[in-house]
């Protein structure tokens, strides 16, 4: 079973996202899919600034079994990008729910509220 914490929202496509002061989402890929996807090798971010819907295309991660695309769980504007991962995308293997990916200034932080507790995304991959 993978590490799932409590306290994060969890998105069918496999993306996390933690809720931080001022409507900020920072958010990562689930250690699921990680484990899916293999030794990461590259990660491609979204740019600062750049407006994202939920359920869009904006970022992809590279393994050596893989590429798979990302998706933004929320909407908002992209204000922060973990560039230490474009050198290290191994960090995401090592503890993905540390190595987060960007963080986006939510438009409306009820969208929370369309994402999956740990427990309903646990049913999710057990499938």
């Amino acid at each position: 079973m993978s590490n799932l914490p409590a306290h994060l929202k969890y998105a069918k496509t496999h993306e996390w996202v933690q809720l931080e002061e001022d409507n900020l989402a920072r958010i990562g890929i689930t250690d699921f899919a990680q484990q899916e996807l293999g030794d990461l090798v590259y990660v491609q971010l979204p740019e600062l600034g750049l407006h994202l819907n939920a359920r869009q295309q904006c970022a992809v991660v590279e393994s050596v079994k893989t590429a798979s695309d990302l998706y933004s769980p929320v909407t908002g504007e992209v204000v922060a990008v973990n560039v230490a991962l474009v050198d290290s995308p191994e960090q995401v293997n090592d503890d993905a729910y540390r190595a987060w990916l960007f963080c986006i200034k939510m438009d409306s932080p009820a969208e929370l509220e369309n994402l999956m507790s740990a427990d309903a995304y646990a049913q999710t991959i057990e499938d």
